[in-house]
């Protein structure tokens, strides 16, 4: 049985590091060291962020993206083309894609995808809302930039059934896209290449 060296406290922040996505046991501990060692530059003021962040983060009530106002900076943006709607599984997506910075753009996170495998239907993600944010008017494209994984394509599948018939473009991202990418992962310029090759599923071209 291995000893312990460090007291409760370092070890539950060793623990918590280490459930962040890209950090593994020792990468959190080398972490937590460079953290401690930095307490004055690095701990207090990551300390006091995380505090105000758990205090005044919000998920957006008309499109599901995170920030400390709600509606988001982005639904409240007038610079934007609110007439055109980007459709994305997670907030991490919406990120990669301003990134890129390709389109000027509104947003809609659906938080995930269909998966009845596992149990996640229609009623699990944020669908209902992108349904009435077009069927209020407005809205002359719907840009379906999920992963092109199976649960994506379904995903986009059901969404582009449910708006059939209804007065707006439905397209989805098309080249640069590999099947089986996710889009957090993906450099600017494949971003950029698959918005501007969208292609249309519902709508005229």
């Amino acid at each position: 049985m291995a000893k312990r060296v460090t007291g409760p406290e370092i070890e539950k922040l060793i623990q918590l590091l280490a459930k962040v996505p890209g950090l593994g046991p020792r990468s959190a501990r080398r972490a937590a060291l460079h953290l401690i060692k930095k307490k004055d530059q690095l701990l207090g003021p990551l300390s006091n962020a995380m505090g105000e962040a758990y205090d005044k983060v919000k998920i957006c009530s008309r499109c599901g993206n995170v920030d400390t106002v709600d509606p988001c900076t982005v639904c409240t943006d007038d610079r934007r083309d609110q007439s055109v709607i980007i459709v994305v599984e997670d907030v991490s997506d919406l990120w990669a894609l301003e990134r890129a910075g390709a389109l000027n753009a509104a947003y809609h996170v659906l938080g995930g995808t269909l998966s009845p495998l596992d149990g996640v239907g229609p009623d699990d993600l944020n669908i209902r809302g992108l349904i009435e944010r077009v069927t209020a008017g407005g809205i002359r494209e719907l840009i379906i930039a999920v992963n092109a994984t199976v649960e994506g394509q379904t995903t986009a599948h059901y969404i582009t059934d449910q708006l059939t018939g209804l007065d707006v473009k439905i397209t989805r991202l098309a080249h640069g896209v590999p099947v089986g990418g996710e889009l957090d992962y993906l450099d600017e310029g494949t971003l950029q290449a698959a918005l501007r090759a969208r292609t249309a599923i519902w709508g005229e071209a």
